[in-house]
């Protein structure tokens, strides 16, 4: 059971993670090992748990504490920090999403190769920066089935807050990567591949 403590000193180093540093300074906070992202909202949170991702600790609105929270608190052992939503307000600048914010251990990632063993079908996403269109694709590859997914080092992070929080956690449910962005590395694994274009002189996917 998680200890869960009332937040009186906003200034507390324990809260520098949800308040005071950015989402480039969180993935480099173990550096060179692999560092840290907030995931945002149960069901988000959930999600993380379930694929094996490493609680920190937990930020959360009091009266959710009894409410969804509490699925998250009972299974976790790590500290919790609450307040009304006036002071976590403050403390991160921004209404959170049902009330709840979990700090979280990122994994190494992947190889290429490791990601694509086992996969029919990926996703390969080029340098899409937008958060939430990274989310908006992951949930849509979940949805139509995908295996894998694939982004250039240009991309956004799917590990994000605001592209896990749109993603509705499906970024941890799909083997993902960075790679080079070279389509020999896809023919090399065996992969053919296809884009979709809005054009009356496209080719079907079933003419290629």
């Amino acid at each position: 059971m998680a200890k869960i403590t009332e937040l009186i000193d906003i200034s507390a180093t324990e809260l520098d993670i949800y308040a005071r540093l950015n989402e480039p300074q969180l993935l480099r906070y173990y550096e060179p090992d692999a560092g840290i992202f907030i995931a945002e909202s149960p069901k988000v949170i959930e999600r993380a748990l379930n694929a094996g991702y490493e609680p920190i600790s937990v930020l959360a609105q009091r009266n959710q504490l009894d409410g969804e929270a509490k699925i998250i608190t009972k299974r976790i052992d790590v500290p919790v920090y609450t307040a009304d939503d006036s002071v976590l307000l403050k403390i991160t600048g921004f209404k959170l999403t049902r009330g709840i914010l979990c700090a979280m251990r990122r994994k190494t990632l992947k190889s290429v190769e490791a990601v694509c063993e086992n996969a029919e079908r990926i996703a390969v996403l080029e340098n899409v920066v937008n958060p939430t269109n990274i989310g908006a694709i992951f949930r849509s590859a979940a949805a139509l089935g995908f295996d894998a997914v694939l982004l250039t080092k240009a991309c956004s992070d799917p590990l994000y807050r605001r592209s896990a929080r749109v993603s509705m956690g499906t970024v941890f449910q799909i083997d993902w990567t960075y790679f080079d962005g070279e389509i020999s590395t896809l023919r090399k694994l065996g992969f053919k591949t296809a884009a979709m274009a809005l054009d009356d002189n496209s080719i079907g996917i079933d003419d290629s």
